[in-house]
């Protein structure tokens, strides 16, 4: 009687490209946004936008597409 291993599952991921992209787009909308701020409020909110500015970039694009 013999006793087989199960066998191993490779998975392979895309490249980190668009990691890097988005990255990079936090550091600078957080350069954006904390060179404007004038109060810590401002810098805390500046901090939390330059995480989700995707976000704010689909809104500004699907408002301008939406103009007729």
């Amino acid at each position: 009687m013999t006793t087989e291993e199960p066998q191993k599952t490779i998975v392979t991921r895309p490249s980190g490209g668009v990691d890097a992209v988005y990255g990079i787009g936090v550091i600078g909308a957080w350069v954006y946004y904390l060179k404007r701020a004038t109060t810590n409020q401002q810098r805390v909110q500046g901090l939390l936008k330059g995480l989700v500015w995707p976000a704010f970039l689909v809104y500004a694009l699907l408002v301008f597409l939406d103009r007729e």
